[in-house]
């Protein structure tokens, strides 16, 4: 089993440890945070993004296509009243030079990210405490 350690520093950080890695986190100080690193949902946006733009990376690299001046932008649509994302938009900035045959092909490899497929085909949750 996999698993991720959270501990509490003080203020409203929150730090997460896996394997020999750790996550921190804060609120901004509009949030009575200190604003020393994003915040939770910061970082759930930006694994989608980077977890799209790592597929994007090593579908040039398996094709020897230079990558360089490549860039991901994500933007996602906020709805206040149900406080959700109701939509994530993900553009590719194809690197000079990208071959047009590949441009769908590279699509549907960003599709594939495991972060996009998590949300598409949620786990389920348990929560306890003791």
């Amino acid at each position: 089993m996999n698993e991720v350690d959270v501990t509490f520093p003080g203020g409203k950080k929150v730090y997460a440890r896996i394997n020999d890695r750790v996550i921190h986190t804060d609120q901004t100080m509009e949030n009575g945070g200190e604003g020393t690193a994003p915040e939770p949902f910061h970082l759930f946006v930006a694994s989608i993004a980077t977890c799209a733009g790592v597929y994007a990376l090593e579908f040039c690299q398996a094709r020897e296509i230079p990558a360089e001046g490549m860039a991901l932008t994500m933007t996602y649509e906020w709805d206040e009243r149900k406080q959700l994302c109701e939509r994530f938009n993900i553009n590719l900035r194809l690197p000079p030079g990208f071959p047009d045959k590949y441009k769908k092909a590279v699509i549907r490899v960003m599709d594939l990210c495991a972060v996009k497929r998590h949300i598409v085909n949620p786990p389920e949750f348990i929560i306890t405490a003791d």
